[in-house]
């Protein structure tokens, strides 16, 4: 179970943070697989622990002999015995902190994979509306949090508490009266412990969502820096940064007072268990009940409780700290777990598969057993009132080429997406041949790819981030990928071929090239159906033939679906189809469409005069 995260003053609605419970057996899930591991570590700290309680019992053994005045020679074996308990304690402290390390280590690893999995898994339209900064202050400062806890706090939370319970047990033995002396500060520490968790989870979580918010702000300002000087919105984005970022100081204060208030409780209750305990013991010493060094023992014994009870109550500040970002992490990974409707089934409550298209939609080729893709009934809204496809149905046959059209805004992003399978419709079925599944793209006998005008260029040689898409793929497998989108030319001309590093610190490829890239890794992929999404786009006026003649060679012999940046790709496609505000208004081949004066002549008449007058046709 997840809820809703505070959504700051960004509009953004922020990805869910998992309630206590869910991130509890969420741990739980996460160390099953190593309890033995786990049990062996808490068993051996548990030996250590008490192999160390003994040096208290010795010092006061060594008080008794100075005390009544024996032989030096009788200090010979409690010294040899501190001695022996220190070796003892320190190998098998390292021994089982080392084992409890392994296993926060192995447990974080498990959580770090499972995250990135679920978080690639996202629908798209949910990351868009939670915004980059959130998603990123995420997978970087609450992973860095929780993975500072493990390193440091469980370890030493562990023997911090195996410590205190030991030693609480020791003092028992001595005299239980020492034991009820010494519990006289636990409930000013509990009370202390209370009252700094009660207002700390929800300091720290309203801390990483000010973060966050802070984390979007920087983002949004300087990746859009030109627009923002080319509307001299310079003075608006600067306050508004320093809005969040005193937001996020403010919380930050808040802390650092409630980390002050919390040492000083701790303060007090040392000096209350302490004196109770002396006075115990000097009541015992006068009437004869203990020895002095029985007494300086159980002294000893509470001094020592000092470190682990201090280190135990202000680990609460790291595990707090850390549960907020786990809980974050959690919530991430159960937003991806959440049902969405499935592949080849209506969505619930949604156009049945029998349903007859609305009759706005204009009559489509019948979809055979062996169609490529059929698109029934499709509808989807980003949120409450925002619908963006209306009953949309569509059939893709086996190897055509179907262009989408339309103007900005009209749905033919969200279409290809869910298409591609990386989006849900809110209603409606997508199926693919035999009824498998588009949604399931990239996986089984029918994948899926999409290509987007937003290419990435992965860090690392050349070769390696083509065979991010085929990993067995050989050079030659690569050249002839390359060969094929007209592309191997200009990546043999590298400084070191194939083996040239690319991506951030590397060889800069501008957008036309690393365009051809991703056009190079559909091929490696060899999927039946493409998807390309505005793709020949970011390539301008010059590059957008090449990269025309790159699709074009990529897409052969595949089943395609095309949103259209430039309507010369209409032309060469087997069919186009036009969208407008969602709805599927005509569909046919060019020539015929061009000829019927409908919306798709409007849009050529419009581009092809454009044509005419610019410089660069």
């Amino acid at each position: 179970m997840t809820t809703d995260s505070p959504t700051p003053d960004t509009g953004a609605e922020l990805l869910p943070i998992a309630t206590t419970a869910r991130t509890r057996a969420a741990l739980r899930t996460l160390i099953r697989p190593d309890r033995g591991l786990a049990l062996t570590g808490i068993g051996i700290l548990v030996a250590a622990t008490a192999v160390g309680l003994l040096v208290q019992p010795l010092l006061g053994r060594i008080v008794d002999i100075v005390a009544d005045g024996r032989p030096a020679g009788d200090l010979t074996l409690p010294v040899v015995l501190l001695v022996a308990v220190a070796v003892v304690q320190g190998l098998t402290t390292t021994l089982g902190l080392t084992r409890i390390a392994r296993l926060g280590e192995t447990v974080l690893a498990r959580l770090r994979e499972r995250f990135v999995e679920r978080a690639l898994n996202l629908p798209a339209d949910r990351l868009e509306r939670a915004g980059a900064g959130d998603l990123t202050a995420r997978v970087t400062g609450d992973v860095a949090r929780v993975a500072e806890a493990v390193r440091s706090a469980l370890p030493e939370m562990a023997r911090s508490v195996l410590a205190i319970l030991l030693t609480l047990g020791a003092l028992a033995l001595l005299d239980v009266r020492f034991l009820l002396a010494a519990l006289l500060a636990v409930p000013v520490q509990l009370l202390t412990a209370r009252w700094y968790v009660r207002r700390a989870l929800t300091l720290y979580a309203d801390q990483r969502v000010a973060n966050g918010a802070q984390q979007q702000q920087l983002l949004e300002t300087i990746g859009g820096a030109v627009t923002v000087r080319g509307h001299r919105l310079e003075e608006q984005h600067t306050e508004r940064s320093a809005g969040r970022s005193r937001k996020a100081v403010d919380l930050t204060m808040r802390s650092v007072n409630l980390v002050l208030g919390f040492y000083g409780r701790l303060h007090i209750a040392e000096y209350i268990g302490l004196a109770a305990v002396l006075i115990a013991g000097f009541w015992l010493v006068r009437d004869g009940a203990v020895s002095i060094g029985t007494a300086t023992a159980a002294a000893l014994y509470f001094h020592s409780l000092f470190g682990p009870v201090n280190a135990a109550l202000v680990l609460l500040d790291d595990a707090q700290s850390a549960a907020a970002g786990l809980a974050r992490l959690v919530g991430v990974t159960d937003l991806a777990d959440q049902p969405e409707p499935a592949a080849g089934k209506p969505a619930a409550g949604k156009a049945a598969a029998g349903k007859a298209a609305p009759a706005s939609v204009p009559r489509q080729r019948i979809a055979s057993s062996e169609a490529a893709v059929t698109v029934h009934a499709v509808s989807h809204a980003y949120g409450p009132g925002r619908p963006v496809l209306h009953e949309v149905s569509l059939t893709l046959e086996p190897g055509e080429h179907v262009a989408l059209v339309g103007t900005s805004g009209a749905g033919k992003s969200t279409l290809a997406r869910i298409v591609a399978g990386v989006q849900q419709p809110t209603s409606g079925t997508v199926t693919g041949p035999a009824g498998t599944g588009s949604a399931a793209a990239g996986a089984g006998e029918h994948p899926v790819v999409l290509v987007t005008q937003e290419v990435h260029v992965f860090t690392g040689t050349l070769a390696e981030d083509l065979r991010l898409a085929r990993p067995d793929a050989s050079d030659a497998d690569l050249r002839t990928a390359l060969a094929t989108v007209h592309a191997l030319d200009w990546a043999e001309a590298l400084p070191d071929g194939l083996a040239t590093v690319v991506g951030e610190g590397g060889h800069r490829l501008d957008p036309a090239r690393a365009q051809q890239l991703a056009l190079a890794r559909l091929v490696l992929a060899d999927p039946a159906l493409a998807v390309l999404d505005e793709a020949t786009a970011e390539a301008g006026s010059a590059g957008a033939r090449v990269l025309e003649r790159s699709a074009e060679a990529a897409l052969a012999g595949r089943t395609a679906l095309v949103v259209a940046h430039r309507l010369t790709q209409a032309v060469a496609a087997d069919r186009v189809v036009v969208l407008e505000a969602g709805r599927v208004v005509e569909s046919g081949p060019h020539d015929e469409l061009r000829d019927a004066d409908g919306p798709y002549a409007a849009l050529w008449r419009a581009w092809s005069g454009s044509r005419t007058t610019a410089p660069h046709p």
